[in-house]
């Protein structure tokens, strides 16, 4: 029946210019999602952080996990991806979880969280791998950054250069000089690092990963894959993608290189795109 109220004309005309539009639900996805960022048409991240758990999902076992792109990092957690988008199956609801939260789900698809030593073979090895946890998160995340395009010069001033949330700065041993110093009109601000800087530290971060690998299946002799695993593909793999001395510095280790491949080829087979 046709309602007896009318709204007068102008008002009519008036409401017509915000119209009102429906759409369906958002349908809840049948298989795990991973949300990544800065993807070039592969299924593989070239986002260091996000690759990282890409990696760590698909040498912990788990498969058939698709993956989307299409989500800027404001969109995730606090702020920033990798994100994990769980299905709903029997007693459990879809879940959206932040990276913190990644192990323990993998744990519970999986097992195996209730090692004490990660995956390593003794105490030792587990405290070494801490050190390796350091070195690629410290100079060679630095010299990936710094080999990515720069921004203009003017823009730095303005700008504190950041790793993975972390100032960059922080990652760095002795800690570098600030872009303005005492002979600027400027207080002290930002800071002054270059490749070239820290190119020999970075020689030499590649060259001891080389020697530790060695003809090893993965690092430190583990029997299986560990975090580190995880974390050392996730730089090799975007290194390798560069396009400068970052890159060359890696392809002289055939053993690097070899290992990099034969990862990424057991992690590419885990996902599918969304």
């Amino acid at each position: 029946m046709a309602s007896v109220f009318s709204l007068p004309e102008p008002l009519q005309r008036f409401l017509s210019k915000f119209p009102l539009y429906t759409y369906p639900p958002i349908r809840l996805p049948q298989d795990t999602t991973v949300v990544d960022q800065a993807s070039n048409c592969n299924i593989l991240s070239t986002d260091v952080e996000c690759l990282k758990w890409q990696a760590y999902i698909a040498l912990r076992g788990v498969t058939d996990i698709a993956v989307r792109w299409d989500i800027s990092p404001e969109g995730g957690i606090d702020g920033r991806l990798p994100c994990l988008h769980t299905p709903a199956f029997g007693d459990a609801t879809s879940e959206l979880l932040a990276p913190r939260s990644i192990p323990g789900w993998v744990d519970g698809r999986v097992g195996g969280g209730n090692d004490p030593l990660n995956g390593y073979s003794d105490e030792t090895l587990k405290d070494e791998s801490h050190a390796w946890v350091s070195l690629l998160e410290g100079i060679v995340h630095a010299a990936l950054t710094l080999s990515e395009p720069s921004q203009p010069a003017l823009s730095q001033l303005f700008q504190t250069a950041t790793t993975g949330g972390r100032a960059l700065a922080a990652t760095l041993s002795p800690p570098p000089a600030p872009l303005t110093g005492l002979s600027s009109v400027l207080p002290s601000y930002g800071i002054n690092i270059t490749l070239s800087s820290i190119q020999g530290q970075y020689a030499e971060a590649i060259a001891s990963l080389s020697e530790r690998l060695g003809t090893d299946k993965w690092f430190l002799g583990s029997e299986n894959p560990t975090a580190l695993d995880a974390l050392a593909f996730a730089y090799l793999h975007c290194l390798l993608c560069s396009m400068d001395s970052t890159r060359i510095e890696v392809t002289r280790r055939v053993n690097l290189v070899a290992w990099e491949r034969r990862v990424r080829t057991q992690v590419e087979t885990a996902f599918t795109v969304a």
